[in-house]
């Protein structure tokens, strides 16, 4: 199967939602009000997966900040990105499930590495579950600890890629 990659437009929220919360838990999934301020407001960091003709499979997305670690505020409002610098967040990676198996997960975060390092981002950051630990690393990303995140009531975790010279985890 073929896949390509492009930013969202709001014509595609209803099934980035429909995506959204087949990843997500109810008490994880953002509303879709805040998905709809993320197309409109950081659209240049939201890349979506569609087939040859043109259904969303699946997306990833995230604002950029100065911090190296994400905070739950950025789960309820948008602002937009710098131009350059700081550090990419994933707030949501989600593929539907039967189209799961086929990479996207990591195109979907090659294509975000892509534009980072464009923009010259520090690094990617985002939290994740410990269950989604190992994909992250088999990614690049490091592990670095437990996360102040009370997201959900879950416990989450700290996942960052470095992407400037010189910099490491600590």
């Amino acid at each position: 199967m073929i896949f390509n990659f492009r930013s969202p437009f709001l014509k595609d929220l209803e099934r980035i939602m429909d995506i959204e919360k087949s990843g997500f838990s109810s008490e994880e999934a953002t509303s879709s009000e805040s998905m709809k301020e993320r197309i409109e407001v950081i659209n240049d960091s939201f890349i979506l997966a569609v087939t040859e003709s043109d259904n969303p499979v699946g997306y990833v997305v995230g604002p950029v900040i100065p911090e190296r670690y994400l905070y739950d505020d950025l789960f309820e409002k948008t602002v937009k990105n710098p131009a350059v610098g700081g550090y990419q967040t994933i707030l949501s990676l989600v593929v539907d499930p039967q189209f799961q198996k086929f990479g996207i997960a990591t195109k979907l975060l090659t294509e975000l590495e892509d534009i980072s390092r464009n923009k010259k981002r520090d690094g990617i950051t985002l939290t994740c579950l410990k269950s989604l630990v190992p994909f992250y690393e088999k990614n690049g990303y490091k592990l670095e600890g437990v996360s102040d995140s009370q997201h959900a009531g879950e416990t989450w975790y700290n996942m960052v890629l470095d992407l400037k010279k010189g910099n490491c985890s600590s």
